[in-house]
């Protein structure tokens, strides 16, 4: 595995997966997005599956604060513990929506120390509520009381 990681970062490195246009329900969540072929495609050369999942530092600008503001746009995350091939540290960059009752973050690329992105799709979840908006959460933000999350491998986001 650790010998195909530098040919699949040359294969896909030039393949950056972006958010499309997402469309977002009334209560201001963002709707069903299909996951590129070439994320599904990187995710099953590297092994990675449905389900797989790991610990992830929801903004790097906020590493272990409580609570955190996140808002409505881009984010730059991090592992805080392996994923596949993929060593803690490694960052990954997304989109985040504050909308609805709770922040929705959706991950399009990985990138290990030291290497290029790779496409991935991937969300952050957690039990109980947790990724839910504090009540003083001001339209555009969601406050929320832990600054770690769960990541989880999709092959789509609904």
């Amino acid at each position: 595995m650790r010998r195909s990681l530098p040919v699949l970062l040359l294969c896909l490195s030039s393949c950056a997966t972006t958010p499309g246009n997402v469309s977002l329900r009334s209560d201001g969540t963002p709707g069903p997005e299909e996951c590129p072929q070439k994320a599904l495609e990187a995710m099953r050369i590297l092994g990675l599956s449905v389900g797989d999942a790991a610990e992830v530092e929801l903004d790097v600008n906020q590493t272990d604060a409580s609570p955190i503001t996140l808002y409505d746009g881009p984010v730059e995350s991090m592992l805080n513990s392996p994923l596949g091939p993929f060593p803690s540290v490694s960052r990954l960059y997304g989109r985040v929506w504050t909308g609805g009752p709770q922040a929705v973050i959706r991950y399009y690329e990985v990138q290990p120390p030291e290497r290029e992105p790779i496409p991935i799709c991937a969300v952050a979840r957690l039990g109980l509520g947790q990724l839910r908006k504090k009540p003083e959460s001001k339209p555009g933000t969601a406050i929320l009381e832990f600054s770690s999350a769960a990541l989880y491998i999709v092959n789509s986001f609904r």
